[in-house]
C-alpha cells in the first residue's frame, strides 16, 4: 500500500513502494527468467558450439536422407504381413497373392495396398511353384504337364511360365 506523508509546505504527499519491491515486477521477472531459460536450455546446446552440432545435424540428416524410407501405412504393412504369409505357407504366385489381398472373397484390400506388398514382398516365387508342383504331384496324382498347366493357368495357381519350368525340372520323377 502507499504511505501518506506530509510535507514541509503542509501537503499531503503518498509514497509509493519502489517499483522491485511491488508484487507485479517479481511476477514478470520469474515469467521472464523462465522464458528466457527456456530459450536458452532448449537452444543452448546448439548455439554454445554451433560449429560442432551444425557438422552433427549435417552427418545425422544425411544419415537419415540415405537411410530413411517413407513412411509406410498400416494398411500397406497389413497387406505385406498378410502377403508373407501366402507366400510361406500357401507357396502362392506373384498374382495369386495379389488377387487373394484384392478380392472380396479374401482379405479386401484397396489395389494399392496389394500392390504395395506385392512390390515388397521378399519370396522365391520359383521355390513356391515347386512347393506347390510337390503338392499336386503327391496330393492329386498330377503329370508334369498337368501341373505346368495347373501352376501356369489363370484359373490356377497363376506363376509364369518361367516358375512353372522350373518346378516341373525340379520335381522328383
Amino acid at each position: 500500500m502507499a504511505k501518506k506523508i506530509t510535507g514541509s509546505d503542509g501537503k499531503t504527499y503518498v509514497q509509493k513502494k519502489p517499483f522491485y519491491k511491488r508484487v507485479w515486477f517479481w511476477i514478470l521477472a520469474v515469467v521472464i527468467i523462465i522464458v528466457i531459460g527456456s530459450a536458452v536450455g532448449g537452444d543452448g546446446d546448439s548455439s554454445s558450439s554451433s560449429s560442432s552440432s551444425s557438422s552433427k545435424t549435417e552427418q545425422s540428416s544425411s544419415k537419415s536422407s540415405s537411410s530413411s524410407k517413407p513412411k509406410t501405412s498400416a494398411t500397406n504393412l497389413a497387406a505385406l504381413a498378410s502377403a508373407k504369409t501366402y507366400s510361406d505357407t500357401m507357396h502362392m504366385s506373384k498374382q495369386g497373392i495379389y488377387d487373394q489381398l484384392t478380392s472380396d472373397a479374401g482379405d479386401k484390400f484397396k489395389p494399392e495396398a496389394a500392390q504395395y506388398a506385392v512390390d515388397n514382398l521378399k519370396a522365391n516365387y520359383d521355390k513356391n511353384a515347386l512347393e506347390a508342383a510337390k503338392s499336386y504331384q503327391k496330393d492329386q496324382n498330377m503329370s508334369p504337364d498337368a501341373i505346368h498347366d495347373q501352376l501356369t493357368s489363370d484359373a490356377g495357381d497363376r506363376f509364369t511360365p518361367e516358375q512353372a519350368d522350373y518346378a516341373i525340372q525340379n520335381l522328383s520323377k
